[in-house]
């Protein structure tokens, strides 16, 4: 049997976090189990706010080694570059011309730079630009063009694959079947990992754990997580506790379950829990973290990588383009007649 497809992308806009491994990288990496998985690095998506090549390219090779260090097998799943399918970008026009400008109007990441200019006293489009406003639409074409039925998201990225949905029902209301209508996947209970400031987790707020960082930054950084004023014989809600709301998903169950009577009952300081979620996190990470160093050392072997997997990507999408175009008039691919000898 033909296994259905799931699509993962992730954007080279900072190190990868720990809130990218639990919210995207792992619970997509178990994909394969189950679906024919395609992972791309969302290169693209990425110069909406990045400015600088030899950045972008150095968050690109980041990804790709996490990824690979992660665990991620690339003669299992297809795994490219976004930038390396041109197929892509010519199916993002075409849904652009079929994607009702109110439809954008309502996409989150719009609407919030919107607001925030409103209420800074800015004209409400500054430094909003067309990338911003579009950007579901060439997510969507990223999930389109390969057929995907099922999209790992965080629960912030669930309207982006709606809004696919309502634009490849739209298309295919007007030219027939063309499209598979996707359907988001969100792990509910690490859809928001808290940063070491309570927050959610997110490179924009810089305040997040990296998965590959040297073991005595790594060990700062635990130590910087905003806990409250209670006493080590006080009872805390384990809940409520930052440093809790990680160590859970890194621990075993049955030292979870011990340490969260010791939060309920009192006898438990936040320095103790603190340098036991760096031994564990520096632990679970350490075979990883050699293998992430190595491949950053071989970019060569990376760009091999990709490019493999770019052609793989295009051989699939291209069958969808041409469906694509021939529903809309353009570049219809004629069968040559056989002519007379």
């Amino acid at each position: 049997m033909v296994k259905p497809i799931s699509l993962s992308g992730i954007k080279p806009t900072g190190t990868p976090h720990l809130g990218n491994y639990l919210g995207m990288i792992k619970p997509a990496l178990k994909m394969v189990q189950q679906y024919q998985a395609i992972y791309f690095i969302a290169d693209y998506h990425a110069l909406t706010t990045i400015r600088d090549g030899k950045e972008l390219r150095r968050l690109s090779y980041e990804i790709a080694a996490t990824l690979l260090a992660l665990g991620l097998d690339p003669e299992e799943v297809v795994f490219f570059r976004q930038s390396d399918v041109p197929e892509l970008f010519e199916l993002t026009w075409i849904l652009n011309c079929y994607t009702p400008k109110g439809l954008l109007n309502r996409a989150h990441a719009y609407k919030a730079a919107l607001d925030a200019n409103i209420e800074a006293g800015r004209d409400p489009d500054a430094g909003i630009n067309i990338g911003l406003y579009t950007y579901p639409t060439l997510m969507a074409a990223d999930i389109l063009l390969y057929g995907s039925h099922v999209v790992p998201v965080g629960q912030d990225q669930r309207q982006h694959v709606e809004i696919t949905r309502d634009i490849a029902q739209a298309f295919n209301n007007n030219y027939g079947e063309i499209f598979v209508l996707p359907d988001a996947v969100i792990q509910e209970d690490v859809a928001s990992i808290p940063g070491i400031d309570g927050r959610k987790m997110s490179k924009s707020y810089d305040n997040v754990i990296p998965i590959f960082a040297p073991s005595n930054l790594l060990r700062k950084t635990i130590m910087r997580i905003v806990t409250d004023s209670s006493r080590p014989e006080d009872p805390k809600d384990p809940e409520k506790d930052n440093v809790f709301n990680i160590y859970r998903y890194f621990a075993p169950a049955d030292e979870v379950a011990d340490v969260r009577e010791r939060y309920l009952h009192g006898g438990l300081a936040y320095s103790e829990i603190k340098q036991n979620l760096y031994e564990i996190l520096n632990a679970y990470f350490a075979e990883p973290r050699e293998r992430y160093n190595a491949y950053l050392a071989d970019q060569t072997r990376l760009e091999e990588i990709l490019m493999i997997g770019a052609e793989r990507a295009r051989i699939i999408g291209s069958k969808i383009m041409r469906k694509v175009r021939r529903a809309v008039g353009v570049r219809y691919e004629r069968e040559l007649e056989a002519r007379p000898q």
